[in-house]
């Protein structure tokens, strides 16, 4: 199973226009969501840290979930995401202006996510934690200067 189900695009478009962009080919909207996906995991990999003062987050479980258990708003971007993919294939952009403003605004979201003002509640990587902590501290020998 894919982390995006055809049921998920009903909340962006409706059937029939998915299946004119889809040019009724299901192997165009699976390329279309492959490339959505990696264009997502490139904004959450490069979340920083410091600024939200958690971990990374996991993509690979983030994307390998099915079902309720995703985020929803990562599902509804990731299908805003590869519908405009699926769109700038099209000879004519048949409805391209509402995929590029839904486009545009998924990119504002990642990147809010990845500056750390957006929190997602997804999988973190997990991070060990050594219990011995060696730190090595001195200094050199006093220099004497004396001539």
């Amino acid at each position: 199973m894919n982390f995006i189900d055809i049921e998920d695009y009903k909340a962006v478009v409706d059937s029939r226009t998915l299946d004119v962009i889809n040019q009724s080919d299901p192997e165009n909207l699976k390329r279309a969501e492959r490339y959505a996906i990696e264009e997502m995991k490139g904004y959450l990999r490069a979340a920083e840290p410091s600024k939200t003062g958690i971990a990374p987050y996991d993509v690979n479980a983030t994307f390998s979930t099915t079902g309720p258990g995703r985020n929803s708003q990562l599902v509804m971007y990731a299908c805003d995401i590869a519908l405009y993919h699926l769109i700038a294939w099209l000879p004519q952009r048949i409805g391209f202006e509402i995929r590029e403003i839904r486009y545009k605004r998924a990119i504002d979201w990642l990147e809010s996510v990845q500056a750390g003002e957006v929190i997602l509640d997804i999988p973190l990587i997990e991070v060990e934690q050594e219990s011995n902590i060696h730190i090595k501290w001195g200094s050199w020998d006093k220099s004497k200067n004396d001539y």
